[in-house]
């Protein structure tokens, strides 16, 4: 549908929603009956690993192989920690690995699901690299892959709670798996209030951009109505096809739908607000001012509903290009978030326009009207305060954006002034993200005052920082085990490595530590644990596990053990893969996005130049957000990273965004096209549809956010660089660089069409 149509389909569509106003809302309020009474209110299951991670993880299918080589696994993801800056006594370190061998023996009772528990500490020098000595002991406990993330973290802390006493100096249970346990418990916990205050930041946005109190109204109905049925849907789908879905999905949707049916509303609203002249003149009879009201309401569904259908359909196939990637978590991310702003889209073209053609004038009550003869008589009885007051309560466009546009539309000259800084400075700071770091923060991310983190630092003050969740390396080879010499060469090659605190492994430890836990019985297998001295789900120990990968091949040719087999396991291994699928997955998530908001942009607008220039800057402006987050970032929390998958949600997001905008505001200026020249056209639709952007903006951008109101690290990444590239959209992009653009590029910007005439017209008389 191309914009400018007037009549046609989209009149036809206009007046029959008009029409059949009541039978709409009704079939919504229909729908969300039957959802809230047939439909489940959250899928089953989610949650821990699930989402993250694919079945053919090598880090993964190397700790299983472990598994089946020493009949236990290595590596554990619950620590129980016990901790005396001033010394453990020897007696509570004994009764650490008296009760660790209770269970591994099968006589400590009843302590299902725990398969296992191995104690450690730093008084024997067994784990070098340590920071300090007998201070701290550590139980790794073991568990089969069935046990979920809650149950292990009850059975620790019953664990702690049935074989320890007060004397034993325990601090509390830590590790990735109650980490991420507790990061599921923080995001539901936290959702109820971030809804409701994202609700309110809405009700006020939209309340004071239109001087209503009616309008806010309209935006929380088309928001619940698609709140409901997004969410019970989602559930009900999810139930049927068995998907578990990471916790961190929910949060996200709930932000996105809230936005864009706010944005919708405020499209809608904005362009009934131009309607005003129409919608007011209608004084006399009710029957004369309902039909004003009708026509007025037509009107505005006609000229924006088919851009507004545009703009919608361009973030849901640029949010569902996240269907291109391997990555399990954006391949889930993608179809739930174009579902979200599918039925969003559906909800703000049917109902919202229902609605505005049942309230008519009153969608902006209480502003004042032309011809309320009585009440601008009474507002003049009351002076001052009555002025103010018929000021703030009048519905017009702002003027700001008017003022800005003239001066920059004024000449190709002043076009330039503005597009070449704007440019540059946006090139500058995405050139920011050749230094983006990604990792995958469990523990790290939770806040400070949790005491699962709190007890991370007990433990890595006592040895190192990667002492939560060493890496496991095995090696296989015929008769390995008999090469000590070989094996302990290896284990020093590694321990040299920068990034490595230290390596427990064959050749340098105990006779029977190292036959109980790193060599097999039958000789063809050997193990170590290679300690970081960083987080070991952060970018720094991500790019140590990368280092320790790829000098293998050739320190195992150095130690003689060459034609044997090695794998890692454990949390730096698979955050290590993540980070590389993710990279991976980027070209193809890049290409598919700039393909499909191509698309949409060549569909609607049908020219090439204005629409390869309008993406060019919008992936400026989206480098621009990534290099300045990524560098926020890295000054808050050095050697952490972006989360894994902050960046690239937040690019796709950004980009269907910024196509949404585009298609908005451009398409009022190719809608304006008739009789006129691009400048004409430009200062003429514009100023409005800008004013329209900057409110829907400002509300999307304060929904995402409010995401930073869930106390975990990556929602206040993702709500940082979402906020910050709508922020750079609405007043750098549209506001500046997009009038600038179409006036430097003047009527060639609609090749191959010759909407705006020929070149020449572009200074004419008309022009100005």
């Amino acid at each position: 549908m191309t914009p400018g149509a007037g009549g046609g389909l989209s009149g036809v569509l206009a007046r029959g929603l008009v029409a059949g106003r009541w039978l709409v809302v009704v079939a919504w309020l229909a729908a969300v009956g039957a959802c809230l009474a047939f439909l489940p209110a959250q899928a089953s299951g989610g949650g821990g690993l699930s989402g993250l991670l694919s079945g053919d993880t090598p880090a993964v299918e190397a700790e299983l192989r472990s598994v089946e080589l020493f009949g236990f696994p290595l590596v554990a993801r619950t620590v129980v920690v016990q901790r005396d800056p001033s010394g453990l006594s020897p007696y509570a370190q004994a009764r650490t690995v008296v009760r660790a061998l209770a269970v591994d023996r099968g006589r400590a009772g009843d302590v299902d699901p725990l398969l296992g528990a191995i104690p450690v500490t730093n008084t024997l020098g067994l784990f070098p690299g340590s920071r300090e000595t007998g201070t701290t002991s550590l139980t790794y406990l073991l568990y089969g892959a069935d046990a979920s993330l809650g149950q292990r973290t009850r059975s620790a802390e019953d664990y702690a709670e049935r074989f320890f006493t007060e004397r034993d100096d325990v601090v509390g249970v830590t590790g990735s798996a109650p980490a991420r346990s507790q990061q599921g418990a923080i995001i539901r916990d936290a959702l109820p209030g971030v809804e409701a205050i994202t609700l309110l930041a809405i009700v006020l946005i939209v309340g004071f951009a239109f001087r209503s109190l009616v309008a806010p109204l309209i935006a929380l109905v088309a928001a619940g109505v698609s709140f409901v049925v997004t969410l019970r849907l989602t559930a009900y789908f999810s139930d049927l096809l068995g998907l578990a879905s990471p916790d961190e999905l929910e949060p996200v949707v709930i932000a996105l739908l809230l936005g864009v049916v706010t944005d919708y509303v405020i499209f809608f609203c904005s362009s009934l607000r131009d309607q005003q002249p129409a919608l007011l003149r209608g004084q006399g009879t009710r029957a004369e001012v309902r039909a004003a009201s009708i026509a007025a309401t037509t009107a505005s569904v006609r000229r924006s509903g088919p851009i507004v259908a545009v703009a919608g359909l361009a973030v849901a196939a640029g949010t569902a290009t996240l269907l291109a990637a391997e990555s399990p978590f954006f391949r889930a991310l993608g179809p739930a978030l174009a579902f979200t702003v599918t039925v969003g889209l559906v909800v703000a073209i049917t109902l919202v326009p229902a609605l505005m053609a049942i309230l008519g004038g009153l969608v902006f009550w209480p502003s004042r009207r032309p011809g309320e003869e009585r009440r601008r008589a009474l507002s003049g009885r009351l002076g001052a305060v009555g002025a103010r007051w018929r000021s703030w309560t009048t519905v017009r466009t702002p003027q700001w954006p008017a003022a800005v546009i003239d001066r920059t539309t004024a000449s190709r000259r002043a076009g330039l002034l503005v597009l070449v800084p704007c440019l540059a400075g946006l090139a500058l700071s995405a050139s920011l993200v050749l230094r983006l770091d990604l990792g995958v923060s469990f523990i790290g991310a939770l806040p400070p005052g949790s005491e699962i983190r709190a007890t991370a630092a007990q433990a890595q003050d006592g040895f190192a920082e990667g002492i939560l969740s060493p890496t496991e390396l095995v090696v296989e080879g015929d008769d390995v085990a008999e090469r000590r010499g070989a094996l302990r060469e290896l284990g020093t090659s590694i321990a040299r490595l920068p990034g490595v605190a230290g390596v427990l492994g064959p050749g340098s430890q105990p006779g029977p530590v190292e036959r109980l836990l790193l060599l097999s019985d039958d000789g063809d297998a050997a193990r170590y644990l290679v300690i970081l001295d960083s987080d070991p789900l952060g970018a720094d120990a991500v790019a140590t596990t990368n280092l320790v990968q790829a000098a293998l091949p050739g320190m195992l040719r150095e130690a003689g053990l060459a034609g044997t087999s090695v794998a890692l396991a454990g949390d730096s291994a698979t955050a290590a893969y993540l980070v590389e699928q993710t990279e991976a997955d980027l070209l193809r998530i890049a290409l598919t996005a700039l393909v499909a908001n191509l698309l949409m942009l060549l569909l609607f607008l049908r020219a090439v130049v204005a629409s390869i220039a309008l993406l060019a800057t919008s992936l400026l402006s989206l480098g621009a957000t990534l290099g300045i987050t990524s560098l926020v970032f890295d000054l808050a929390a050095p050697g952490q990273g972006l989360t894994f998958y902050v960046p690239f949600a937040a690019a796709v997001l950004l980009l269907a965004f910024a196509s949404d905008y585009n298609i908005f505001t451009v398409g009022h200026v190719w809608e304006d096209a008739e009789g006129r020249t691009l400048r004409a056209a430009v200062r003429h639709a514009l100023p409005s549809s800008v004013s329209a952007v900057v409110t829907a903006g400002l509300a999307l951008g304060t929904s995402f956010a409010l995401l930073s109101l869930v106390p975990l690290a990556p929602f206040s990444q993702l709500a940082f660089a979402v906020g910050l590239g709508i922020a750079l959209e609405i007043v750098v992009v549209r506001l500046l660089v997009v009038p600038a653009l179409l006036t430097v590029l003047g009527p060639r910007a609609a090749w191959p069409s010759s909407r705006f005439g020929a070149r020449r017209r572009m200074h004419g008389p008309a022009g100005r």
